[in-house]
């Protein structure tokens, strides 16, 4: 049966390398859900703003959808594969761009990565078909009574960092897609594993180890783990990954992770860092660490539009005759969207997909990332209505809309939102440490803005948001959104 399961995995890849695989391509559809508004007293974001902030993702959305191509001699090599390979043959392709040597040497990475993982596949026991189907809490209770010994992977995993723009999401998504359909792997969020992890420790309460049944239960499920978006914010988050990273590696998990910031930079500043510093050790560990810089600036290569971003104050009614025209002749109504163990959010309007809040109801109120995942789950568009600039006195509500972008630009969701400022104006008083100016005799302590808020968290997270924010707004991100929609219509 093994020898079956391998010439079926091996037929299956000679197909992959014909380029019998499908993608779905959302670059072709130009009809956008999106109309201009002129005049009506506000200042739309401009396109020189817009182009400073883009996101690589958007400008190579299209060519991640292009179908691999033969090798201009015709002649391809079957036993070739990976996400370096894809690479060459979409840039071969006219798909992508050449010559960002940076986002070469993370390909490499990621390449070696692959090649790692198909050469000791069956000892890092990948295949979801030859591994035991015992769950993870059968598996924990049978260990109480005989001893397990720690199945560490032969491979070790690759932590990507670097800044916004550098194309981290766009090389994970690469690698992910040139993996083996029948492999036990997973690819998710960094939010949304989280809330996940919490969920299942709800679930195990009572048990003496409740973690290592949640390590059992992943590691089941998926062997190799890849998350985007790696940040740490919260202190339950911080006071828990050491103890569960520890169950996951040593039930041989293979971590896969992007972020924007170096391993020792994770959670600086944040409470009870002494007791997080060990995971730091544990994953420079398990994981090779690699910086990606990128050569171009993509996010100024991509095409910008007015959309949906309106800038001044007063002018809530611009937002609501945008509403009204998306929602069409169907009638708003307060809703409520289950969240997750039973709690709701209330939504105060919503209609056909669209959803419609003031800032206050959503970044103001003690809400979070599984709040924000259920209200996406129901609705595909936010229309949000008065965007503050943020500061010192409003350093939560900041907080809570860097967490409320991450998770409208993962699921694809379409904002339209009145704002104080750009994007980038949103942030200005947000900064680092490292970006205080120096006390001098000129500068006394009376001249600085009382409303500074200096956080490093934030003031990482903030380039992400500004990124995110300006793509939202791009043609592409709105093409590909109308694109989602017309397709689970058409479905």
């Amino acid at each position: 049966m093994r020898a079956l399961a391998r010439s079926v995995r091996q037929i299956q890849s000679i197909l992959r390398q014909r380029g019998d695989k499908n993608f779905n391509a959302f670059g072709t559809r130009r009809n956008l859900l999106v109309e201009k508004v002129l005049g009506c007293g506000h200042k739309p974001i401009s396109t020189v703003q817009i182009s400073r902030y883009i996101h690589p993702s958007s400008v190579l959305s299209k060519a991640l959808s292009v179908v691999p191509a033969e090798i201009s001699n015709g002649v391809t090599d079957v036993n070739k594969a990976g996400p370096l390979v894809e690479y060459d043959r979409r840039i071969a392709a006219g798909g992508l761009l050449d010559g960002d040597a940076r986002q070469l040497g993370a390909l490499r990475e990621l390449q070696r990565l692959y090649d790692e993982l198909v050469e000791n596949a069956d000892k890092c026991r990948l295949d979801r078909y030859a591994t035991s189907e015992k769950s993870g809490r059968s598996r924990w209770l049978w260990s109480r009574f005989i001893p397990q010994s720690s199945l560490y992977s032969p491979v070790k995993g690759l932590y990507l960092y670097g800044g916004v723009g550098t194309g981290k999401t766009m090389l994970m998504d690469l690698f992910f897609e040139q993996l083996p359909s029948n492999w036990r792997k997973k690819r998710i969020h960094f939010h949304d594993f989280m809330l996940n992890v919490h969920s299942r420790l709800r679930k195990h309460k009572g048990v003496a180890d409740p973690l290592e049944v949640v390590a059992s239960e992943i590691s089941d499920e998926s062997i190799l783990l890849c998350l985007d978006e790696f940040m740490v914010t919260d202190v339950a988050d911080a006071l828990i990954l050491n103890r569960l990273f520890r169950h996951l590696f040593s039930n041989g998990v293979i971590l896969v992770a992007t972020s924007n910031r170096a391993p020792d930079n994770l959670y600086e500043g944040g409470l009870q860092r002494d007791l997080f510093l060990p995971f730091i050790e544990t994953l420079k560990e398990r994981c090779v660490v690699h910086e990606i810089g990128s050569s171009v600036d993509y996010r100024k290569l991509t095409s910008a539009e007015q959309g949906f971003y309106f800038i001044g104050k007063d002018i809530s009614g611009l937002l609501e005759d945008q509403f009204q025209q998306l929602i069409g002749e169907n009638k708003p109504y307060p809703q409520e969207v289950e969240v997750v163990m039973g709690r709701t959010l209330k939504v105060p309007l919503g209609a056909n997909g669209c959803a419609y809040f003031p800032f206050e109801e959503l970044c103001d109120r003690p809400l979070g990332a599984a709040d924000y995942f259920g209200l996406f789950k129901r609705f595909h568009t936010l229309a949000l209505d008065g965007v503050p600039i943020f500061g010192l006195h409003n350093r939560t509500a900041a907080y809570r809309f860097v967490t409320l972008v991450d998770v409208m630009y993962e699921n694809k969701a379409r904002l339209l939102c009145t704002a104080e400022g750009s994007p980038q104006e949103l942030f200005e008083k947000i900064i680092t440490v490292s970006d205080v100016p120096p006390r001098t005799s000129s500068r006394s302590k009376k001249s600085d803005d009382a409303d500074l808020c200096v956080d490093n968290e934030l003031g990482f997270a903030k380039d992400r948001t500004i990124s995110r924010l300006t793509e939202m707004n791009s043609r592409e991100y709105l093409e590909q959104h109308a694109a989602i929609l017309e397709a689970k219509r058409l479905t």
